[in-house]
Parts: structure tokens; sequence; C-alpha cells
């Protein structure tokens, strides 16, 4: 887990997680990948909340073991809230593992999603897939055309600290008729990121940037070398 993979779902249910609605249950949270390799989203969900972690081999952290990569063993619209962080660059079809995520959160439940728009070829076991700037649109896009209407919230690339990673942060509404449960934003605050998308914003992107971080600092001191 690197730091910022943490810090960004930190921000997720700051901003979300009071608006989730409440009933007698405690809200569920289901983790793909949840595995605790140097730290675990867990540390950063609210208290109270009930949180399983799903994963592809047994370890810490790990609740359920998948049989099925694609087959999510939960019933339909049973979690609140279904949270993938650095997964979908390792599914070979992740456009089919983000359709059983819509099949089971509820209908005003969200799908949080980290995965990373540059970076090192890191094999667990595959590493298929980098998320540029509209991916999230495709995505929903995608679930449309399978009969779904999910909304997404809010999008955007988060800038490096400690490491070498800029994750793409996607937030997704299982259903748009319930998008004024949440108001909030992350990027109603957030500095550091490029390419930010908000659900009714007419901008196309917020901190718009052709380029990656990588390669504004690399042009950055090519300049400064003269």
């Amino acid at each position: 887990m690197h730091p910022t993979a943490m810090q960004n779902c930190r921000d997720f249910f700051r901003c979300y997680a009071p608006h989730i609605e409440r009933g007698d249950e405690p809200v569920k949270v289901i983790e793909i990948g949840s595995q605790d390799v140097n730290g675990s989203l867990r540390s950063v969900c609210p208290e109270g909340f009930a949180y399983t972690g799903v994963d592809f081999v047994e370890g810490r952290g790990v609740d359920v073991v998948l049989q099925d990569p694609y087959a999510l063993p939960f019933a339909d619209a049973s979690a609140d809230i279904v949270l993938a962080s650095s997964v979908f660059e390792h599914s070979e079809m992740f456009w089919l593992l983000f359709l059983e995520v819509m099949r089971i959160i509820k209908p005003g439940g969200l799908f949080y999603l980290n995965v990373p728009s540059n970076g090192d070829f890191h094999r667990w076991p595959v590493d298929c897939w980098r998320f540029y700037p509209d991916s999230g649109n495709a995505l929903v896009t995608w679930a449309r055309r399978n009969g779904m209407r999910p909304a997404l919230l809010e999008s955007y690339t988060s800038l490096q600290h400690d490491d070498q990673w800029n994750d793409f942060v996607a937030v997704f509404l299982k259903d748009e008729q319930f998008i004024g449960r949440f108001a909030g934003r992350i990027l109603q605050h957030k500095r550091d990121f490029l390419n930010g998308i908000v659900a009714g914003d007419p901008a196309s992107f917020r901190n718009y940037s052709e380029m990656p971080q990588d390669r504004i600092e690399l042009r950055a001191i090519r300049e400064a070398r003269g």
C-alpha cells in the first residue's frame, strides 16, 4: 500500500461516508484486494462500519477468498460501499469485475476505485492496465450498455508523494437517481491533482494537463539546465 493510496481512500471516507443512508444495520463495506501489504484500507474505514475484505489468496486482512475473479460471493444490492485499490490493473477483464461490483452495491451505494495511471510494471500475478482521465466515464458508458444507471460523481489523477505512483481515483454511484444524497466532493478541497472531473461541473477538467506529472517535472529539469 503506497502513501497516496491510503490518503486518497481516507479522503473518500471523510467526504462520502457521512452521507450513506443508514438503517438498523451497520454500513457494509467490501474491499476487493484486501490483503494487508504494507498497510490496509481497513485502517481508514470509519468506526462502526461492517468491513469485509476479499482477495484471491489467503492472508492478513482477507476474510473471504475468491474462487472466481469475476464472481463476487455476495447478494445483489447488499453492500453500501465497495472499495478496489490497486486491483483493476491486475484484472485481465476489469470491465467484467466492474459489472459485478455494480451488481452487489445497493442503489444508493458507492464504488471507490483507485488504479495506477502510470508506474512500474508489477505482476500480481499479472499487470495489464493503466487508467487515463476518461476511464471513469468509459466505465459508466459500459455499465449503461448493460442496463445499469450509474453516475460518476468525480474522478482525478492524484500527484505523487514519497512514491512513484500517480493514482487514478473515481467515485461511482450505483444509481444516478440518488445523486442528491451526495452534495460534497473530494475535489472541493483537494489541490494536488490533475484532470479532475466533477458531476454537474460544466468545465471539462479541473487542473487540465496533457502531460503526466513525470513529464511535467522532466521538462522543468531540462528547462532549468538550459
